[in-house]
C-alpha cells in the first residue's frame, strides 16, 4: 500500500471559454505518459472522475508523484489564456467533498497547489489551494 502524504491539485490549463473534456484529457496523458497521471478529474459541471487508482503512482508533480495523490479540474486560464481560478461553483463544492474523503483516508496527507511544490514555476492551479483547503 503507498503511503500518501501530499494531494496535488492541479487545473488543466485549458481557457476558461474551452471545453476539455475527459475523453481529450485521457487521450493527451496517454500520448504523453502511456496512462492517465492524475487521480482524480472535476469537469465544469462538477462531475469528479476516478482517472486513475489510488494506488498506483500518478505522473503528474514530477519527484513527488510516488507518495502523491494528483486531482485536476478543468480550467483555470482565462478566455487569454493568462491564469485564472475558473472553478465553477460545482466544481468547488466536487473539489472540497473529494478533499475532505482523501483527507479522511490519508489523514497526514498535506493539500497543496502545483505551484506550491518546490521547483514548480507554474501558475498551476491558479488559486491558494493551501490557504483555501488548511483547515481540512
Amino acid at each position: 500500500m503507498r503511503s500518501i502524504n501530499l494531494i496535488v491539485i492541479h487545473c488543466s490549463a485549458t481557457c476558461e471559454d474551452r471545453r476539455y473534456t475527459l475523453m481529450q484529457l485521457i487521450r493527451d496523458h496517454r500520448d504523453r505518459f502511456g496512462f492517465t497521471g492524475y487521480h482524480y478529474y472535476i469537469s465544469r459541471s462538477g462531475t469528479v472522475t476516478q482517472t486513475r487508482h489510488e494506488q498506483l503512482v500518478g505522473a503528474h508533480a514530477r519527484g513527488y508523484n510516488q507518495h502523491s495523490l494528483g486531482v485536476c479540474y478543468e480550467g483555470g486560464l482565462d478566455s487569454n489564456g493568462e491564469p485564472k481560478d475558473t472553478r465553477t461553483p460545482r466544481q468547488k463544492r466536487a473539489l472540497l467533498r473529494l478533499l475532505r474523503r482523501l483527507k479522511a483516508a490519508h489523514p497526514d496527507a498535506r493539500i497543496v497547489g502545483h505551484r506550491d511544490l518546490p521547483g514548480v514555476t507554474k501558475a498551476c492551479p491558479c488559486f491558494d489551494a493551501q490557504l483555501e483547503y488548511a483547515t481540512l
